[in-house]
């Protein structure tokens, strides 16, 4: 039987597996949002970032990347997927229906929040843009990540009002910022 994942952040554009299909996938009863504080990839402990992870809600569909992993490669590619997203356990992996865009209904590895766990937060769109401006962790700066994935999303087609406005509003303060000579 395939392997496939969902792709709804990062994996968008560096799901650091192989893999032999990529579709654009639907995900029913869950939205994108960035409530995860990111204390590993994308902020620090002191300084914590934020990152996507999928919350559930009534109604709420998820647009993303559903990708077939390379048949033989499985145990591989689910050993590079828990080292990553299961680093802090505020993912929890899930085994969840999504649509493909050819009509398919496949089951499909998806790391969702747990919002029992202290990473789960909420904030206003503003004061996230704020915390994405600034924070940086072991992968890179969380400005990248955002930029990287709001792109990947517009270059699929994927509408994502939320994470356009706040790639925008990001550059905007990243601009008012002070520039280093």
């Amino acid at each position: 039987m395939a392997l496939w994942v969902f792709g709804y952040g990062s994996l968008l554009w560096n799901p650091g597996f192989e893999h032999v299909e990529t579709l654009v996938a639907r995900l029913p009863g869950w939205h994108r949002s960035f409530c995860m504080s990111s204390i590993h990839h994308r902020g620090t402990v002191d300084h914590p970032g934020l990152v996507l992870a999928l919350d559930a809600a009534e109604g709420a569909s998820c647009q993303g990347l559903a990708l077939r992993v390379k048949p033989g490669t499985e145990d591989a590619a689910m050993a590079e997927l828990r080292e990553r997203e299961l680093v802090s356990s505020a993912y929890l992996e899930k085994n969840l229906s999504v649509i493909l865009s050819d009509g398919r209904e496949v089951e499909a590895v998806t790391y969702v929040i747990d919002t029992g766990h202290d990473q789960y937060c909420h904030h206003t769109l503003e004061k996230q843009a704020e915390i994405i401006t600034s924070a940086v962790g072991g992968r890179g700066p969380n400005t990248e990540y955002l930029y990287n994935t709001a792109t990947h999303l517009t270059d699929l087609g994927i509408q994502d009002p939320e994470l356009d406005w706040l790639a925008a509003r990001v550059r905007e303060l990243k601009a008012q910022q002070p520039q280093n000579t």
